[in-house]
């Protein structure tokens, strides 16, 4: 038996198309062009941060410049040799913040200075080909100051050269990249874009940065520190002023107050600005976050709770982990954890106001009251807190729920908006105290008020509160009416809905439909039994409630109520019931269903064939005459 042995397969390297890389960088990892400036910002910040490991004395220089289609950044960072030339800046993959494989952070002292790096993710200076059509990188090392300076030079075909060059080229270390502009993208390498995009993402860098525009001026600050945040100031009006202006240059509005965001064992710090208008609780607001002094997003929806959607907030982070496109913040437990403790933050400035400063409070209020509401559906402290200034819309009017309890121990609500006011009128003039929960988690808190005021219940209207606040009638006049109403009771059969006669206010009402849930379901039910096969028949007939049906209330100070009741035909008698019914209904605001939409067709067809009826017969009789 002969044996054979599998030779052993030769290792390969991935191969890398650099145009296909740039096309994947430009349509699918980053959103815009101009993250580019932010990678040369981000190399020359981390050049410094390694040099001053080695060296904490050695010079800190970062001068960015841009002309004729051209730009350029020089750093006074830790260089590169040759051999990390080519290791690290065409090596996909491969950061010298990473450590490990000869990377820098082999050198003493680097280990410790890692978390202080900007780039973690290797795709480095190559990303810039997103606009550039050729990289020139002329760079000395500090390390090994003996190596002669290097040249790398890189194309947009994939290609790229090293080489050595004389010693005067670059006496001193550091780096210089510059980069030329490919066709069709040297929009992005004009000055004036430029500096706008470094003063954006660069504002609150550590190192003092520079821009010149290459026309024989002074260079320009780019960095702009400490953040407004941090910085003295005389008086807190003048903080809250200098605050204001920061905002109208940032977001574009004036706030109307700032929410100081500090976190210092979370390394977060910066401030929350509260829009001085309303906005959707649905709308996400962009937040701009900064990760250890650069702009990493000025979109971040996910950095506050999604009731806080009445602030926009800008903030510096050195904790927070970044996207792979370092466009975001990867949402991970550090990130919720933060979330909650600057949502704690907005809960306490609302807490403080409510016990020192109510007139902004109140101010405050007045526009965005929705989003306190929403919040305090979570926290019955706020809620208790709150009480005194959140607005409801009540059958007394707009007011507080506290001055609503005042006067009302036993609060009935609505779900919808269109029951409430059909009902607030009369409710008002019986002293039924009645909230309209019909608006967005107004019922979630009336739920919650009895757990904070545990005097008070809280229920849901239905038709028989209401009809038992009416004043009756006297007996001897319902007794004296009683065929009218079995014709009306006849007539509503068919839709579920029972006849009551009442005398309420106010008299220009002839009458009032009465629904509840519990109505509603039963009449859901029936409408499903009809249409149901034997099997659901049988099953949804076992479900029948006892729950009191739709009520049409009749008015019976109302005149009009009065007339149709002394009709002699009991015919026109039944058509007027219908068209009461129908007009209830429409006041009420509800959906029709088939069934009533009939009705109404049928009503007023009746009436009209009445009145030209009546209108010939009186001409006949003229006739006679």
């Amino acid at each position: 038996m002969t044996s054979t042995s599998t030779p052993p397969s030769t290792p390969h390297s991935f191969q890398v198309d650099l145009r296909g890389l740039v096309d994947l960088l430009s349509h699918h990892l980053y959103s815009s062009p101009r993250v580019y400036v932010r990678e040369l910002l981000q190399n020359a910040v981390d050049a410094i941060t390694a040099r001053h490991a080695l060296d904490p004395a050695a010079e800190v220089r970062i001068r960015l410049s841009a002309s004729a289609g051209r730009v350029t950044i020089e750093d006074s960072g830790i260089g590169l040799t040759a051999a990390e030339a080519h290791s690290l800046l065409a090596t996909i993959g491969r950061s010298s913040k990473r450590g490990g494989d000869g990377a820098d952070l082999d050198e003493p002292g680097l280990e410790a200075t890692r978390q202080e790096f900007l780039g973690q993710f290797g795709i480095g200076l190559l990303a810039c080909f997103v606009v550039a059509r050729q990289i020139r990188v002329v760079t000395r090392s500090a390390r090994d100051p003996q190596a002669a300076p290097v040249e790398w030079l890189a194309t947009d075909d994939g290609s790229y050269t090293v080489r050595e060059l004389p010693h005067e080229a670059r006496p001193e270390p550091g780096t210089t990249v510059v980069l030329e502009a490919r066709p069709g993208a040297t929009e992005w390498a004009v000055p004036a874009k430029v500096e706008e995009l470094a003063r954006d993402y660069g504002s609150l860098l550590p190192y003092d940065i520079t821009f010149d525009d290459g026309e024989g001026g002074e260079p320009r600050p780019v960095t702009d520190r400490p953040a407004v945040w941090d910085r003295a100031f005389p008086t807190p009006a003048a903080r809250r002023v200098a605050l204001a202006g920061h905002c109208a240059q940032l977001f574009g509005f004036t706030p109307l107050d700032s929410i100081d965001l500090d976190l210092p064992v979370a390394g977060v710090r910066g401030v929350a600005y509260v829009l001085p208008e309303p906005t959707s609780p649905a709308h996400r607001a962009g937040h701009r976050v900064h990760l250890k002094g650069m702009l990493l997003t000025d979109r971040a929806d996910n950095l506050l709770p999604d009731w806080a959607f009445f602030v926009r907030a800008v903030l510096d982070t050195d904790t927070l982990r970044p996207t792979a496109s370092r466009e975001n913040l990867y949402d991970d437990e550090t990130l919720a954890a933060v979330r909650d403790a600057l949502g704690s933050r907005v809960r306490g400035w609302l807490a403080e106001l409510a016990a020192s400063d109510p007139e902004r409070l109140a101010a405050f209020l007045q526009v965005h009251h929705l989003g306190v509401k929403s919040m305090a559906r979570h926290d019955s402290e706020l809620f208790g807190l709150m009480l005194p200034w959140l607005p409801f819309e009540t059958s007394d009017g707009s007011m507080s729920l506290q001055e609503f309890a005042a006067a009302h121990t036993d609060i009935h609500f609505t779900r919808t908006v269109e029951e409430f006011r059909q009902i607030a009128p009369i409710a008002a003039a019986h002293g039924l105290g009645v909230i309209n929960a019909g608006y967005t988690y107004d019922a979630d808190l009336l739920a919650l008020l009895p757990a904070v005021r545990p005097e008070l219940k809280v229920t849901e209207l239905d038709a028989g509160a209401v009809t038992e606040r009416l004043d009756p009638v006297p007996t001897a006049t319902e007794l004296a009416l009683a065929p009218f109403l079995a014709t009306a009771r006849t007539r509503l059969e068919v839709q579920g809905c029972d006849v009551v006669l009442r005398a309420f206010q106010p008299v220009s009402v002839p009458a009032l439909y009465l629904d509840d849930r519990q109505a509603r379901q039963e009449r859901d039910r029936t409408a499903a039994l009809e249409s149901a096969d034997s099997l659901w028949s049988g099953i949804l007939g076992a479900l029948r409630g006892s729950a009191p049906r739709a009520r049409l209330v009749l008015n019976h100070n109302n005149p009009l109520i009065r007339r149709i009741a002394a009709l002699p035909d009991e015919a026109l008698t039944g058509t007027a019931v219908e068209s009461l019914y129908g007009q209830a209904l429409l006041m009420s605001q509800r959906p029709l269903r088939p069934a009533d939409s009939t009705l109404l067709n049928r009503a007023f067809l009746g009436l009209l064939e009445w009145a030209t009826h009546s209108t010939d017969a009186r001409d006949a009789q003229e006739d006679q005459k």
